[in-house]
């Protein structure tokens, strides 16, 4: 049987973060990705929006690491050319009712140390002249990102610094060893056993399944699963804006939102679909053109010259849910052996936005309870613990 340093389970954007920074830090790193190829999953499915952290509560997970994250990816952009426009975006209130809650969410931006002006609605217009609004919060430090781009060079680096990537190699499950770690089975085309002293499961919408299937630990520690298929549509012709535009945030994510590709492509997305768990077949991201019902009058608060028939389905993504449709949004959890007693194992779970403008500063976070000192300046200096 195989012993390693650390193995990371995941080759999405924050399982490519870790992966990198373990590596960096000196550790033999083996990432095991159960599809073909890195980045097909959540990663692959986002808005490929650079948050400016404006939205989660003081002291999350989500708020510091989305706050940090967003610094470090800027500037990784910069020094590797990963393309990438800092264009920000307005979050507008379409009628007088929704003001106090924009206020609210500039004063907790303020709090928050995130840069946002309120505007008016004419100071709104001037820049976007095709928005509707009665107010709007421009965010400056929003932006959009190649995400595929990034996964090839946090996977360069890696790969540079000794880490290795192993696809069609789906973990199966793993049995905890004395002192620490764990044996892993990995399964597909490979079928094998590998022994590693660290884990990273970063396994983004399997990370919970996998984590129950771990003998030796306590399965009750573990949130409830919930899941939630977003869909998206593009805009048939020019986009309207030169900004991206988002109403106010709604129950399980951030409302129909207006967003660009670094090409100029208007998207609108994504919708909350709570879903059942997956059956054998897997989940469905199909876009039923039909949604598009829904989309029509969210987006006419605010761009109220959207034509009929302008919209055509786009793709879908699943996000990783840990709290119910009627609870409040979750923070991310990360859980290392302060929560399930077990040394050399770090879980990330309910990784959804901002988890890619957070997959630098999270990477950092999870290296820094790995290696001792190897990130001082991490977001998150005390130990892991579910919260």
């Amino acid at each position: 049987m195989e012993q390693l340093d650390a193995v990371v389970i995941g080759a999405g954007v924050v399982g490519l973060a870790c992966a990198r920074a373990l590596a960096q830090a000196g550790r033999e790193v083996l990432i095991l990705e159960s599809a073909a190829q890195f980045g097909t999953g959540i990663s692959s499915r986002s808005s490929e929006v650079i948050h400016a952290g404006l939205y989660y509560p003081a002291g999350s997970w989500r708020a510091r690491c989305c706050m940090a994250g967003r610094a470090r990816l800027y500037a990784y952009c910069a020094a590797r050319g990963i393309a990438h426009r800092r264009l920000g975006k307005l979050v507008v209130a379409t009628d007088t009712a929704q003001t106090p809650a924009l206020a609210i969410l500039a004063r907790q931006a303020d709090a928050l140390g995130v840069p946002v002006e309120l505007l008016s609605a004419p100071q709104a217009q001037a820049l976007e002249p095709a928005l509707r609004c009665v107010a709007a919060l421009h965010s400056p430090e929003t932006g959009i990102i190649d995400s595929h781009a990034l996964m090839q060079a946090l996977l360069a680096d890696a790969e540079a610094a000794g880490a290795q990537l192993v696809c069609h190699a789906p973990v199966e499950g793993g049995q905890t060893r004395p002192g620490g770690g764990l044996v892993l089975q990995v399964g597909g085309i490979h079928q094998m056993e590998i022994a590693a002293r660290q884990v990273v499961n970063a396994a983004g919408l399997g990370a919970l399944p996998l984590a129950r299937r771990w003998h030796g630990l306590d399965p009750t520690r573990l949130p409830a699963s919930h899941y939630a298929r977003g869909n998206y549509f593009a805009l048939s012709g020019k986009a309207p804006f030169q900004r991206l535009i988002y109403p106010l945030p709604e129950p399980g994510g951030l409302g129909i939102h207006l967003t660009l590709d670094l090409g100029g492509q208007a998207r609108f997305g994504p919708d909350v679909e709570w879903l059942d768990a997956p059956g054998s077949a897997g989940f469905d991201y199909r876009v039923a053109p039909a949604r598009a019902a829904r989309f029509y009058p969210a987006i006419r608060r605010y761009w109220p010259e959207l034509p009929d028939q302008a919209l055509q389905p786009a793709h879908a993504g699943i996000r990783p849910k840990i709290h119910a449709p009627h609870e409040p949004a979750a923070d991310f959890c990360l859980q290392g052996p302060q929560t399930h007693g077990h040394p050399g194992l770090i879980e990330l779970f309910g990784i959804e936005s901002p988890g890619l403008t957070s997959s630098l500063a999270l990477a950092e976070v999870v290296v820094g309870q790995l290696v001792p000192g190897a990130f001082p300046g991490s977001p998150s200096p005390q130990p892991l613990s579910q919260r």
